[in-house]
């Protein structure tokens, strides 16, 4: 009686330590009901329940996954504990009609952490499942308020509104919803090829007007050039000229100077031989006047005037002068 007594004990102990000891790990936690209600959240190390009366709730949970051909691969699955690190769920992809009645392929990436235990497992029977609608549903809301190109240029827009749509949604859950993307949004086949066509001739026309602009610029800067090359002509001949005049005008100033000396020099001669210098330089002007009047290759006078009789008296002076010195 004793030894099933012993045998009773050992078997009771060890289901207690099967049943009673309870190891979670870190960022991990069970929710445990004692004879059907909540009783405590367990903390990550060692926790004691007690067997029979205390136990682990139970939760439906779906996991999402990729295959080796890049196929989303649902799994469903009952489980105890509950991660409390950042989840990532890739939601198939699903159909949405824009404001302009383009039905188009989004599929949204959607990062959320559980919060509070407690609430995500009372508050809510499939938490994956309901964010996974509600996020579908709610993303059809917002596509819903934009035309296509709206919904191709603003993603950022969608992810906000989206998150925060989601955020306040499931919080009552005990969720906390960290980050929305739209990974990929795709148009029917035929508005795919009206785009494109739309972005080569947008193309070619920034082409036609690059370069055309090209051109002007190029026109611009080629008469600039002209203008700058003519100036720079005009410059330069006009130093010229003024180069020239200036040497003209030193080399006549030389010739007035040195024909002023030598008549200095020789009225100073004439002075001192008791001549008359006027007469003189008369006789001078006079016989260069007379080699105007020579023409032709026979040295003919073609002119004599009326004071050539004074000329020649003028030239007689001039010997009697040198024959005095």
């Amino acid at each position: 009686m004793l030894s099933v007594l012993f045998l009773f004990l050992v078997v009771l102990a060890i289901v207690f330590l099967v049943k009673g000891f309870k190891i979670v790990k870190q960022s991990e936690t069970m929710v445990i009901e004692r004879l059907g209600s909540y009783h405590r959240t367990l903390s990550p190390g060692i926790n004691i329940i007690w067997p029979i009366i205390d136990k682990p709730r139970t939760i439906e949970w779906r996991y999402v996954k990729s295959d080796l051909s890049g196929d989303i691969v649902i799994r469903r699955d009952s489980i105890t504990r509950i991660d409390l690190r950042e989840t990532l769920y890739d939601f198939p992809k699903q159909s949405v009609i824009t404001r302009d009645n383009v039905a188009i392929e989004i599929n949204a990436l959607l990062y959320f952490q559980i919060t509070d235990p407690k609430r995500a497992v009372y508050e809510i029977a499939n938490l994956p499942d309901a964010v996974e609608k509600l996020t579908q549903t709610t993303l059809r809301n917002i596509i819903g308020e934009l035309d296509l190109d709206n919904t191709l240029t603003s993603r950022d827009t969608i992810n906000g509104k989206l998150k925060a749509i989601l955020d306040e949604a499931t919080d009552k859950w005990g969720v906390k919803v960290n980050r929305v993307e739209l990974q990929d949004i795709n148009p029917p086949a035929g508005v795919k090829d009206a785009m494109e066509k739309q972005m080569r001739a947008e193309r070619d026309r920034r082409a036609s007007i690059l370069e055309a602009e090209g051109m002007k610029q190029a026109k611009i800067l080629e008469a600039e050039g002209i203008r700058q090359s003519e100036i720079n002509k005009a410059e330069g001949l006009r130093e010229a000229v003024a180069l020239e005049a200036a040497g003209e005008a030193e080399a006549r100033i030389k010739v007035a100077k040195a024909e002023a000396e030598a008549v200095s020099i020789v009225t100073s001669a004439i002075k001192e031989s008791d001549g008359n210098p006027t007469a003189y330089l008369v006789a001078l002007k006079y016989i260069d006047a007379m080699k105007e009047m020579v023409s032709g290759k026979d040295n003919k006078v073609v002119y004599m005037p009326y004071e050539a009789s004074s000329l020649l008296g003028s030239v007689g002076s001039i010997k009697d002068m040198f024959q005095k010195n």
